[in-house]
Order: C-alpha cells, then sequence, then structure tokens
C-alpha cells in the first residue's frame, strides 16, 4: 500500500503549495483522490501514469478538491484514452463536468461514468475482487465524504516443502489455496495449516477531507491501518476551525487515538503558519504515530 501526496494545502495553490490530491496503490491499483487545481501537472511530475487511473473519488465540491478534474479529463481525451473513468462524487459533480465539456464543445472518446453520492450514511460505492471502499461521512460546510479503502483477504501461500512432501498434484492446488482441507486416497485428512502459510494482513486505508471535529467517525475508522486527517489549523485557532468546519491537528490526533489506527497522517494545512512542523508537535502527545503529508511526499506502508 503506497500513498503519493500530489497536494494537502488548504485554499488557494500557492508557488510551492498546492491544493488537495493524491494517489493511493493497493494491489497494484491506483486511485486519485481529490483533484486540487494542477494535479496532472504533479502527476506528471512524480511519473505516475495517467492510463493507471480508472476511479476518481471526489470528497466535496469545494474548489480546492476538484477544479483539476475538467483540465485532467480533458487530457485524458487529448492522449488518446480508451479504458472507462469512473469518477465517485457528490450529487452535482457530473452536471459539472459536462456543462464544462458542452459550452467548450469539447468530448471525450471514452467511457466516462459518474457515481453520485448523497446519502448520510456509510455506503459501499466500489467492489472488485481485491478490495471495497465504503463513504465516511463527513461534517462540513457542503455535503462531504472521505472514503475507506479495504483490502480483501488474499488467498493463503502454498507451503510447497509440505506439497511436495505429501506428493500432491497440482490440480488440488487452487482448493488448498482457498483454505480447504485436503483428504488423501488412504483417508488421511491434511489440514489447511500444515499446507499453507497465512497471507499478508489485509491492509486498509481511510482518507478524511475537510471535517469539523466529529466523534461519529469513529466506529468507522477503527483499526484501520492509515488515516489521513485533515489538520487545517493549530490549537491557537481552534475557534476559527469550529466556524468554517475545520479540524486541528490535535483534534485528528483524538480522532487517531480512540479509533486506534495504526498511523496518523496529517494534511490540509492552512498556508498561514510557516512550518508544517507545529501540526505534528501539537499532535505526538496525543498520538504518537505521527506522519506529515506535504506535497511530493511519498509513502510506503
Amino acid at each position: 500500500m503506497n500513498l503519493t501526496i500530489l497536494g494537502c494545502y488548504a485554499a488557494t495553490p500557492r508557488t510551492l503549495t498546492h491544493p488537495t490530491a493524491q494517489v493511493l496503490e493497493m494491489r497494484n491499483e491506483l486511485f486519485l483522490i481529490d483533484c486540487g487545481e494542477g494535479t496532472q501537472v504533479e502527476l506528471r511530475k512524480h511519473k505516475i501514469k495517467f492510463s493507471k487511473i480508472n476511479h476518481i473519488f471526489i470528497s466535496h465540491l469545494h474548489g480546492d478538491h476538484f477544479y483539476g478534474l475538467i483540465g485532467l479529463i480533458s487530457t485524458f481525451m487529448l492522449l488518446g484514452r480508451v479504458n472507462d473513468l469512473h469518477i465517485y462524487g457528490p450529487k452535482g459533480i457530473k452536471e459539472i463536468i459536462v456543462l464544462q465539456l458542452r459550452l467548450s464543445n469539447s468530448w471525450v472518446n471514452y467511457g466516462l461514468y459518474f457515481h453520485e453520492l448523497e446519502s448520510t450514511q456509510s455506503e459501499l460505492i466500489y467492489e472488485d475482487n481485491q478490495l471495497t471502499v465504503h463513504t465516511i461521512p463527513l461534517k462540513h460546510r457542503v455535503y462531504t465524504n472521505g472514503f475507506l479503502f479495504r483490502e480483501k483477504p488474499a488467498e493463503r501461500k502454498l507451503n510447497f516443502e509440505a506439497v511436495k512432501e505429501h506428493r500432491i498434484e497440482t490440480c488440488y492446488f487452487q482448493k488448498i489455496k482457498n483454505g480447504h482441507d485436503l483428504t488423501l486416497g488412504d483417508g488421511t485428512i491434511l489440514s489447511n495449516e500444515l499446507l499453507t502459510f497465512d497471507p499478508p494482513a489485509p491492509k486498509s486505508y481511510a482518507f478524511c477531507s475537510d471535517t469539523v471535529y466529529d466523534e461519529d467517525l469513529i466506529p468507522l475508522l477503527k483499526g484501520v491501518d492509515v488515516l489521513y486527517h485533515e489538520s487545517t489549523f493549530l490549537n491557537s485557532e481552534e475557534e476559527l476551525g469550529a466556524k468554517t468546519m475545520h479540524s486541528t491537528a490535535a483534534q485528528a490526533a483524538q480522532i487517531a487515538r480512540a479509533a486506534q489506527v495504526r498511523k496518523l497522517v496529517l494534511g490540509h494545512y492552512s498556508t498561514r503558519y510557516e512550518s508544517i512542523e507545529r501540526f505534528k508537535e501539537e499532535a505526538q502527545p496525543i498520538f504518537e504515530q505521527i506522519l506529515l503529508a506535504d506535497d511530493g511526499v511519498h509513502f510506503e506502508f
């Protein structure tokens, strides 16, 4: 599970800071999460293949989280994209994108599918044979969701020494990897634990973009491996955070501690502060396993 931060600052883009966008890699699939201005430039900068992005998740319709989307969609067309593109976001995102395409007399030469969201309850919005994605309802000034990515358990790994010792034919390998015991011709039952090793534990990643401090998130985030939680402000601006429905670094740490997550990634920093290290300083006394997002940072989990 790898995470590349393309942008993680609040509000407007600047020369050296970019609004929210990140690429999550799980089971060799790439997922783009939010798409602020300049996202496609950052994708090129970090050598992320456009053709491998087939699913884009937009948390909400504030500009610093999706104003780069129409440009990316258009560039896909210019590059001769053939793969379908699926976009998951709040109701209204289809109207916004289609209007821009229509009024600019533009088009796409690939399948463009919108999955519009309006539920205030967590729901399954994507599933394949390797992972699932659920929404995480957030409390912000407009309808907003975070996203919870969970790997499905992988099949078990063959113990080739045991398989060879018992002269098991290859036609039984898949059954064994699926977790079944094996009965030999003489009636001997070989337990699956004897013939296989445990697969790696499934990983999970939760993305919580703009949200006020909300303890309702805790059950949804319980035990996730990595939590990205917005931390727009420091404690000195906690009142402003409540007014604008954003969180402080300390509040993000409180959520992480209560949900017993393994690691917390802070981001969505207000650009009023000179150093993002201050966010870690305020969060770490509450929750130790703190990572700081920053533009261009790559995490391997």
